[in-house]
């Protein structure tokens, strides 16, 4: 029974990695708003769909959960528009990567609120974060050494270009007649 759960929140993982690089994408052909109610207009009719068609539908217990129990829409939404926003700024796997960090320490802090958290969880998330800062540095040094070098290589073109005097020529075909 564990490993059937951990390989479903594997998959949920995937899903969400998956949803995100879609959204940034619909996100980019449009904007984050459009792509965040896009999103959740297809996952609405597609969940209405399944509820019709389950055997009972439990919405008794719905109307007894606490108000503040309803704001997971309103986060969630607001989930959408904030990824979609900065997917596409700083990539896939530094978005996901912050994102799982901002989920490993919030989930850290409701711990500590409802029960006691011990030392090697905490000594995880902690290595987690290095990781991500370590992750977001050796990416910084990348692209330096890229600009670096397309500095190196657009310096080198002007230079060879400069001593040259001759035009270039344009091969164009022939008008057809008319």
């Amino acid at each position: 029974m564990m490993i059937t759960l951990i390989l479903l929140a594997l998959l949920n993982g995937v899903c969400i990695g998956l949803c995100r690089i879609l959204n940034g994408r619909l996100g980019q052909a449009s904007d984050a708003y459009y792509a965040s109610l896009w999103n959740h207009g297809v996952g609405f009719a597609l969940l209405s769909l399944l509820l019709v068609l389950m055997p009972t539908t439990p919405i008794s217990g719905l109307l007894d959960a606490p108000l503040y129990a309803w704001l997971g829409g309103v986060v969630g939404a607001g989930f959408v528009v904030l990824n979609t926003q900065v997917i596409l700024r700083l990539g896939a796997t530094l978005c996901s990567l912050l994102v799982i960090s901002g989920q490993l320490f919030s989930g850290v802090l409701f711990d500590l609120i409802v029960k006691e958290v011990n030392q090697l969880q905490l000594l995880g998330v902690l290595f987690i974060f290095i990781g991500v800062l370590g992750f977001r540095r050796m990416e910084a040094q990348a692209d330096s050494a890229n600009a670096d070098s397309a500095k190196a290589d657009s310096a080198n073109v002007s230079s060879e270009n400069a001593g040259s005097a001759k035009p270039e020529l344009v091969e164009t075909e022939p008008e057809p007649a008319k």
